[in-house]
């Protein structure tokens, strides 16, 4: 397939485009709304000639954070424009840049020669910075024809990805050999772009930017202090966060396992997308525990048994409140979520088997002994109830993940010189 077929077929598709917006707006509303920015139409006002960062959703929205704010400083006579495909990508940009008046944010056009090309002009960007992995032919080919040049931040591809792309080769090797710079996190992606098409003085072995998360010095303490106010400081809190459909009953059955012998245990239970924090406090409640949202504000109890983090913009906190951490995506094939940040925090890491998107940090942190993975409720119980039984071992696992972190930070300032070549 070439690029040419590849549009045809979009625009072809467009009618499923639309219905799986609607059938997505009837779970998360927000999905029916701004849909003129997804054809580049009433996009809001920005200032040009800066540089455009694009972040498909929260994950890549967090893991782009530093990258920003250390471009906004290193640039200060430089606009940012930060894109997305989500609304909740869209609120953790808000959220995170709402009061920075040099950054203006809206989704990205859908990938249509057209539409990519009207938001170009819209934002004339000196320098295009994809986070990871979301490439798009039409977007990065109407770079290419008004000389921005297109960097990718982060970047990340499994074998089976490049297995995918690899079997449309006529469509991705012209796209990787348009551009300027793949900033890949180990050489194993490395070899597989340039492989792929990618013109290999453009392939550089950055790291991952996820090791440089800064951790505010004070969130622990802040933690503490909450515990203390829930009068929790002595309670087993164990916290399930990032968690996909089909995740949460497994943890509910762990947990309730976990309370057969820990009577006093606490779960801290985050799903990964807003429409689903109603259905899973829901199903915590009708499975019988005593549950509480966090966004009620309502002070813990020795009754309560589940807390469900239904904020947004809280996740470190909330494992900053935890003395272990499941870090979910990983009980079904979703690929894992980003196992440094409770890491970061010294805390014990557990996940599911399926860390797809994570392995080579995923080896790091199993080498270091601070990672244990599990397979189904009885062995998430089991693994939850030996780190409460055995503080000494659970901190051990903590510091060795906080010494994986530490050992492997860099890659920000790496990727930071190699944008600043771009844009001189």
């Amino acid at each position: 397939m070439n690029r040419t077929l590849y549009t045809l077929l979009f625009h072809l598709g467009l009618p499923l485009v639309a219905l799986r917006l609607w059938l997505r707006a009837r779970k998360a509303p927000a999905y029916a709304k701004r849909i003129g920015e997804r054809f580049a139409r009433n996009l809001p006002a920005v200032p040009t000639g800066g540089i455009w960062v694009h972040a498909v959703s929260v994950g890549e929205s967090i893991a782009a954070a530093p990258m920003i704010r250390q471009l906004l400083v290193r640039y200060p006579q430089l606009p940012i424009t930060i894109t997305c495909m989500t609304p909740t990508g869209s609120e953790r940009i808000r959220a995170l840049f709402g009061d920075e008046p040099r950054v203006r944010h809206c989704y990205l056009p859908y990938d249509l020669p057209w539409a990519a090309g009207r938001f170009l002009d819209h934002v004339q960007p000196r320098l295009a910075v994809i986070m990871e992995t979301e490439l798009w032919p039409n977007h990065i080919h109407q770079c290419a024809l008004r000389g921005i040049p297109v960097a990718l931040a982060n970047g990340r591809l499994s074998e089976r990805s490049a297995r995918g792309y690899g079997r449309f080769a006529k469509l991705t090797a012209p796209m990787l050999a348009q551009m300027s710079l793949i900033a890949v996190q180990t050489e194993t992606e490395a070899e597989r772009f340039r492989q792929l098409g990618a013109r290999p003085e453009c392939v550089q072995v950055t790291g991952s930017i996820k090791f440089d998360l800064k951790v505010d010095g004070q969130l622990l303490e802040r933690a503490a202090a909450l515990r203390e106010h829930w009068q929790a400081s002595g309670r087993p809190v164990w916290i399930a966060a990032s968690t996909h459909e089909g995740e949460d009953p497994i943890i509910l059955d762990a947990h309730r396992q976990v309370l057969a012998s820990h009577a006093d245990a606490l779960l801290i239970l985050v799903p990964r997308h807003p429409e689903r924090f109603n259905p899973v406090f829901e199903s915590s409640v009708q499975q019988g525990f005593a549950s509480v949202r966090r966004s009620s504000g309502q002070a813990i109890t020795a009754q309560h048994q589940v807390l469900v983090g239904d904020t947004m913009g809280e996740l470190l906190f909330l494992y900053a409140l935890a003395d272990s951490a499941f870090v979910g995506g990983s009980l079904v094939a979703n690929g894992g979520h980003n196992l440094l940040e409770p890491a970061a925090l010294a805390k014990p890491v557990l996940s599911g088997p399926h860390l797809f998107n994570f392995q080579e940090i995923a080896a790091m942190l199993r080498e270091a002994n601070a990672l244990i993975e599990v397979d189904d409720a009885a062995g998430l119980a089991v693994a939850v109830r030996q780190l409460i039984e055995l503080p000494q071992d659970a901190r051990r696992m903590g510091v060795a993940g906080l010494a994986v972190m530490q050992a492997n930070q860099g890659a920000l300032e790496r990727l930071l010189t190699a944008l600043g070549t771009l844009l001189r």
